[in-house]
């Protein structure tokens, strides 16, 4: 394969293959193999982000007491099996 790099893309490889007594050959197969490995998994930034929502999302989340989610989660069941709920969830019909 032949590939063609911009004038400054061919500093940064010729640096890296001085800098690592490697030929650039192996310097761009190792960045390659390098930059595979990472596709699909989340940058440092995206993970801080999901973990600032997490963090700022669990709170909000209301205590009930279980009793009272297990009871919901039985009328739901209940409501499927007899093609939908006859009470509304805030009490009223």
């Amino acid at each position: 394969m032949t590939f063609s790099v911009d004038e400054e893309t061919a500093a940064h490889l010729a640096y890296a293959a001085d800098a690592l007594h490697k030929p650039k050959s192996q310097v761009v197969r190792e960045a390659i193999a390098d930059y595979a490995d990472r596709v699909g998994r989340l940058t440092e930034a995206e993970r801080r982000r999901l973990l600032d929502a997490f963090d700022e999302l669990v709170p909000a989340i209301p205590v009930r007491p279980e009793q009272e989610v297990v009871e919901e989660l039985a009328e739901l069941r209940r409501a499927r099996h007899a093609g939908g709920r006859t009470v509304r969830v805030d009490g009223r019909r």
